[in-house]
């Protein structure tokens, strides 16, 4: 049996009646304010220009150089395959397909899920296989990273300057294009609106006298309620007496009432990346070599680059995300999950705020990522000057890898339910 009429909050699995979204409105959790729906009335046909669009930009991005370095008459140009490409020849296959799949394989993933969905819609029919697609749409978006992608080229640009003359280009416009336009249609494009759309579950009609008393009595979570919110297309059903996992009546997902183990996943992950995190700052992350002799620089004498040569901004958004960042999420994830494991109920509102800040900030210390893929693809001027990437890029890679499964395997609902207990 399902509730389409109740909402709960995936933050902090909060009971509450749907409410009426105005046009271009944001229906937040009243406790925790996490965000619930968004009504986009015209999000259909947006979602539908703006994902062919991206289809143009990303034939352009991925086909023409993204830009060159000339010296002495000779340019070196490269596109984004071809950066990934010397990666994994140069023996980091770790980087490559760290680079390949989030800046090329998810934003093409992403644009076409979107397609599948949204064409068939404008003319009329229900997409195959919606539900899906639909998945595959959300993870592509979790894991595409092309403004990260943006701010790194800036970045290497600027590194670049000062050993040959830059030559941006087409795909450096492109794929700033590419940014603006996903960034549109992640906007316009509502899973909350296609899966209530799609889904064939109906809730039945009338109350359901037991969770109606619990409600009108003060705040009561789905699960007080033997209720179960599936993540992946926002479905409330009963939960089933055994206490097992099942799979979700509308799209298919297996459901948990929480996630399964997730204090000691998240401790896990959370160890393996501190331990990856001293390697990361302490070994070289780029080798390079020229006729003046070899250098071994790490992420922080790259700030240190920057700050000497005047580019004082970019330094400090590197710094940010590249050390700042990074140690940050480890010291907010080593609080959320210890006053979790230890039921404190101080400031919970305050703790989910930082979970939602952990996961926003988590994919921006890709950026030296990024740097170091178009560095070591362009100065490739073999007697003149070389640059290859250090075992550090691995281990920066696997941190910030590391950190984002941490993060997506806590869960916040637990911050709440020692309240829920003590009540």
């Amino acid at each position: 049996m399902t509730h389409t009429d109740l909402i709960a909050c995936p933050e902090c699995d909060l009971l509450q009646r749907c409410a009426h979204v105005p046009a271009n409105g944001v229906l937040r959790c009243c406790r925790c304010d996490a965000e619930l729906s968004r009504n986009r009335p015209d999000g259909i046909p947006r979602a539908l220009a703006l994902g062919l669009g991206a289809v143009v930009l990303l034939a352009i991005s991925n086909l023409y150089p993204i830009v060159g370095l000339s010296v002495s008459g000779t340019l070196v140009q490269t596109t984004l395959a071809g950066a990934v490409r010397v990666l994994f020849h140069g023996g980091m296959w770790p980087l490559a397909a760290l680079v390949l799949v989030t800046t090329i394989v998810m934003p093409i993933m992403q644009t076409a899920c979107m397609l599948w969905i949204v064409l068939p819609l404008r003319l009329g029919h229900k997409p195959w296989h919606a539900a899906l697609v639909l998945r595959l749409c959300h993870q592509a978006q979790s894991w595409g990273m092309t403004e990260v992608l943006i701010l790194g080229l800036l970045v290497a640009l600027v590194k670049l300057s000062h050993i040959a003359a830059v030559v941006p280009g087409v795909a450096l416009w492109s794929f700033g294009a590419l940014m603006l336009v996903l960034a549109a249609a992640n906007s316009a494009f509502d899973p909350h609106a296609l899966w209530a759309r799609f889904g064939t579950v109906r809730a039945p009609s009338g109350s359901i006298p037991h969770i109606d008393r619990q409600m009108a009595a003060g705040g009561v979570t789905a699960a007080r309620c033997g209720l179960m919110l599936c993540n992946e297309c926002g479905l409330l059903t009963r939960a089933p007496t055994h206490g097992y996992a099942v799979a979700c009546p509308r799209c298919g997902a297996t459901m948990h009432s929480r996630k399964p183990s997730a204090i000691s996943r998240t401790w896990a992950l959370l160890i393996s990346a501190m331990v990856l995190y001293i390697p990361a700052n302490a070994l070289p992350v780029m080798y390079t070599s020229s006729l003046f002799g070899a250098q071994n620089d790490t992420i922080l004498s790259g700030v240190v680059y920057l700050w000497t040569s005047g580019s004082w901004s970019l330094s400090i958004v590197v710094f940010i995300a590249s050390i700042a960042v990074p140690m940050l999420k480890i010291i907010a994830l080593w609080y959320l999950v210890l006053s979790t494991q230890f039921h404190s109920t101080a400031a919970p509102k305050r703790r989910t705020r930082i979970y939602r800040a952990v996961e926003f900030v988590g994919r921006w210390s890709m950026l030296d990522i990024y740097v170091i893929t178009v560095l070591v693809a362009l100065v490739q001027f073999k007697a003149l000057a070389t640059i290859q990437a250090g075992p550090a890029a691995i281990a920066f890679g696997a941190v910030v890898v590391l950190t984002m499964f941490a993060a997506m395997s806590f869960d916040p609902r637990l911050i709440w339910d020692e309240l829920e207990r003590q009540s």
